[in-house]
């Protein structure tokens, strides 16, 4: 037998069989606030972090430290901790290893809010962040060889799926003195192991993939021992503690996370292809196109390349979206992605919403742009429907 399972096998049982209760198959849902001991000196110890065992639900919980240790298995980190959302976890992280005078290396393509930490908040306390074009590798590394605290990388990107080469940037970094830290949400652990890469840390918004059933919120980080200890008393403070009902939740979703993962991948690629010989779409942004700019990397550093894409309508406005989105049967508009049914939406309104149109522009994302998380549905059925919407554009 292999020592080591395969991710399919980890995604159904690491971190759950020493939380099993009573012979029960399940992980329980652990709502106690507290944890009582009779006995003095093994409740010190557990405080004092000397013996496992729990106090009270802010710091940690059975259930949240069960969904923890799948992530951090799947993910073959030393270290997990977990927060009510995934800002929650991105922001615990910031604060947790940035210091006023520190410096962030980043890219233009984060995710809305992370973007918005580095232009509004981070700066606030002192702490610069530069953010350089996402695809220049060239010039990532020459700013972080100005001297940085952090590098932070998103890959693929929200919503433009564009990638970066860890293992090129990690190297550059560790050169630096930096951590590095990706946020790993639009591939999962299933397609990509940023740590194997040369991540210090591993990031996820569990509300999307990881769960999967868009039913609960939920942020994990994973990675270093030393690093991870500081995030966790950073968010154990200040309270964004992960739900054990909603930890509960992301669990069960995991369970089918090889499944789910596998059929959106397949299914992205086919609808990709489609609609880039569609007329009426200017370009499709889904890093398995061989016309991605991204694509040669993707293959080396990923597994598979996920099941997220985005396309660009010819007729370049908001008003184009809004006649097409309404036409699409198999496709809920909202802004969520990585769910078993598919989900649309333009940035406008989802990734990039805390963002002016001119701001948007900067970017390079068009108001025309279309993010399309692609479901577990039959493939055919995802083309016939957007065959049926985008037939209005003759």
């Amino acid at each position: 037998m292999n020592e080591k399972p395969h991710l399919g096998t980890r995604t159904v049982w690491a971190g759950e069989e020493e939380y099993l209760l009573q012979g029960a198959t399940q992980v329980p849902v652990v709502h106690s606030v507290a944890f009582g001991y009779r006995d003095m000196d093994e409740w010190l110890q557990v405080a004092l972090g000397q013996k496992e065992g729990h106090i009270y639900s802010r710091n940690t919980n059975p259930t949240v430290h069960a969904f923890e240790e799948k992530v951090r298995n799947l993910e073959d980190a030393e270290a997990v901790t977990s927060a009510a959302t995934g800002m929650g976890v991105i922001s615990s992280a910031l604060f947790a290893l940035l210091a006023p005078g520190d410096r962030v290396v980043s890219v233009k393509d984060t995710y809305g809010g992370t973007s918005v930490m580095f232009s509004e908040f981070l700066p606030k306390f002192g702490i610069s962040a530069t953010l350089c074009e996402t695809t220049d590798h060239t010039q990532i590394m020459a700013e972080v060889a100005k001297g940085c605290r952090m590098l932070y990388l998103e890959s693929p990107t929200n919503p433009t799926t564009k990638i970066s080469d860890i293992a090129l940037l990690a190297q550059a970094a560790k050169a630096a003195g930096a951590i590095v830290i990706v946020d790993n949400t639009f591939a999962t652990p299933i397609n990509q192991t940023p740590l194997h890469l040369g991540a210090d840390l591993v990031l996820h918004s569990a509300t999307k993939f990881l769960g999967g059933h868009a039913d609960a919120l939920g942020g994990v980080i994973c990675g270093r021992k030393d690093l991870i200890q500081q995030i966790y008393h950073f968010r154990e403070i200040n309270g964004a503690t992960l739900h054990p009902m909603a930890a509960y939740l992301l669990l069960r979703g995991m369970k089918t996370l090889d499944l789910r993962i596998q059929r959106q991948n397949d299914n992205a690629l086919q609808i990709a292809r489609f609609l880039e010989s569609h007329p009426a779409i200017a370009r499709v942004y889904y890093p398995g196109l061989a016309s991605h700019e991204g694509h040669e990397i993707a293959r080396r550093q990923m597994r598979g390349f996920g099941g997220m894409l985005s396309f660009m309508l010819k007729e370049d406005s908001l008003d184009a979206v809004s006649r097409l989105l309404p036409r699409l049967r198999f496709a809920h508009a909202a802004a969520n992605l990585g769910a078993v049914e598919t989900i649309v939406g333009p940035p406008a309104t989802t990734s990039h919403v805390e963002c002016t149109r001119e701001e948007r522009a900067q970017l390079g994302i068009p108001e025309s742009l279309i993010r399309y998380s692609t479901g577990i549905e039959h493939v055919g059925d995802l083309i016939a429907d957007l065959q049926h919407g985008l037939a209005i554009f003759r």
